[in-house]
């Protein structure tokens, strides 16, 4: 069945109960009061910015837009862009494109100017939907971008080169548009996060998606009385689909705006909060400031929270150590994924395996996984080779782009690029990124099993490890730091710490910085690799 079902059916079935909850707890709402009445009111009277749907309005807006559309002339199989924060609209949005029969395409937030057209035009984009933050972007290619496209603007005073959201779809029906959809419909293309190179567009049909809800929903045991805390952006996979577990189980979510450790634990407390997805960083910087004594748990009423997961990254040993002990009773998970596998899952660890904390578990719902080297063959358990999943949301193509289709793609498996090993109990370890693998003296290194070291040691905040151009090695091993706030570390203390690794492991340079990653918590890795020198390295990424 289409994912649009699942919406229909709650709209029905729970129409009255709340289904999305928008929040921003560090911004005021000027809609309940002026500014001059907040400077006036006590600061135990401040309301945040705070707005809900029931699932009956949810399903009533997706329709109004999918009934626009189609009044607009888009058929389907036409795509429609969507380009915006996180907000109570983003939703019903992207599902009114789903329910006209059009492809929806989310566009990353971060895109400048260029690369929102790149993307538009990569994408055969129809449509173009926006939010108040991107007017200027949208503008500076507006001559080029609006040749036969219809840009819609969500959001107060709309700019004199598109048309309103929220006027057109005011004009039409709320009633459902009545376009057939199929489960081998295309549904949505995603990009690739960008991190090597410029995005490819990830081509996924309808069952990609229903497979994703479904599978969460299994995954986390999600139910009616759960709320899930969904704070990533919305365009990327992951935050959706983990979303998609509540609209299978018809249960409510909060789209919080904010990552403070304060932040979070309030909407956690506040809005009754059960299963909360974060990513690496956050979650370190809510242990940090507990750490510090910057917060303290006995502040927030924490007793409903049951589940804690991490993904979009491997996820050091050591952090969830730490969390557990703030945090006993917490059920943990890590999901693995990539946008063409229709986001996190294809391999999970499962709550009941948190005795296997470092691994990224095993076949999620309805996958198959394999590890090859590098002439296809499957290897001997405990051997390290390229990660290959099989399953139902496995992506169609890369649009447009049949030789990188091939290279993925290959008897139904999706070669992931991400190399990995399985012990003797049939879980599967992240050893690194294919790309990321540093030869040094014809020696295989791998990031990630450094950054986990390095991250053990009481100083450390985050690690990324890289390799630069070396004469005589080929590459060598450098460490990128950086120290928890408040601390002072010599390089000379990195050194001896690092003592505990293998000789060959150990980093030949080591970098005191901030670690760049992008919105959904990856390390960028080719701009580390900028800065320091390694030119040659990325225009090979650039090139692959």
């Amino acid at each position: 069945m289409p994912v649009t079902d699942f919406l229909d059916r709650n709209a029905e079935l729970y129409p009255d109960e709340i289904a999305l909850v928008e929040l921003n707890p560090e911004e005021k709402d000027t809609r309940r009061t002026t500014w001059k009445e907040y400077e006036l009111i006590q600061a135990d009277s401040f309301q945040p910015y705070r707005r809900e749907i029931t699932w009956r309005v949810f399903n009533e807006k997706a329709n109004r837009f999918a009934n626009m559309l189609i009044g607009r002339g888009v058929r389907k199989g036409d795509k429609a862009a969507i380009l915006m924060y996180n907000c109570l609209e983003w939703l019903p949005i992207y599902f009114g494109v789903l329910k006209s029969g059009a492809i929806a395409v989310p566009f990353n937030f971060r895109y400048d100017a260029e690369e929102i057209l790149y993307c538009a035009e990569l994408a055969e984009v129809d449509v173009v939907v926006f939010g108040p933050a991107f007017i200027g972007r949208i503008e500076a290619i507006c001559e080029r971008l609006s040749k036969g496209r219809l840009l819609i603007y969500a959001g107060d005073n709309c700019p004199s080169f598109a048309e309103s959201y929220h006027e057109l779809a005011a004009d039409y029906s709320s009633q459902a548009p009545g376009v057939e959809i199929t489960e081998e419909d295309y549904g949505a293309i995603y990009f690739s996060s960008g991190t090597t190179g410029f995005p490819k567009a990830i081509l996924h049909k309808h069952r990609s998606l229903t497979q994703a809800a479904e599978m969460e929903q299994k995954h986390h045991g999600t139910n009616r009385e759960d709320t899930f805390l969904c704070i990533p952006p919305l365009y990327h996979t992951g935050a959706k689909f983990h979303w998609m577990g509540s609209l299978a189980a018809g249960s409510r979510a909060v789209l919080l705006k904010g990552t403070k450790p304060e932040t979070i634990l309030s909407a956690v407390a506040k809005e009754h909060c059960t299963i909360v997805w974060l990513l690496v960083p956050w979650a370190q910087d809510i242990l940090d400031a507990l750490d510090r004594g910057d917060i303290k748990l006995q502040d927030y009423d924490l007793t409903g929270w049951r589940l804690m997961h991490i993904g979009a990254q491997p996820v050091p040993p050591s952090l969830i150590k730490r969390w557990k002990e703030y945090f006993p009773d917490h059920a943990y998970d890590t999901n693995y994924g990539l946008s063409e596998s229709t986001g996190p899952g294809c391999v999970h660890l499962g709550m009941e395996n948190i005795h296997k904390v470092g691994a990224i578990g095993v076949p999620g719902y309805r996958w198959m996984c394999k590890i090859v080297d590098e002439a296809g063959r499957e290897v001997s358990r405990g051997e390290v080779g390229e990660l290959c999943v099989k399953g139902p949301g496995v992506m169609t193509c890369y649009y447009r782009n049949e030789e990188a289709t091939a290279e993925t793609i290959k008897d139904g498996w999706l070669y992931t690029g991400d190399m990995a090993m399985q012990d003797e109990d049939g879980f599967y370890f992240l050893v690194d990124r294919k790309k990321d693998v540093i030869v040094s003296g014809g020696e295989n290194i791998y990031p990630v099993q450094i950054e986990d070291f390095l991250r053990r040691h009481d100083k450390v905040k985050d690690a990324a490890v890289i390799g630069l151009p070396d004469r005589r090695l080929g590459e060598k091993t450098a460490a990128v730091i950086e120290i928890k706030d408040g601390m002072e570390c010599a390089k000379e203390e990195i050194e001896e710490f690092c003592m505990g690794l293998p000789r060959y492991k150990r980093p030949r340079e080591i970098i005191f910085s901030e670690i760049p990653r992008n919105a959904t918590g990856k390390i960028e890795k080719p701009k580390l690799r900028r800065m320091y020198g390694a030119d040659r390295l990325v225009e090979k990424e650039n090139r692959a």
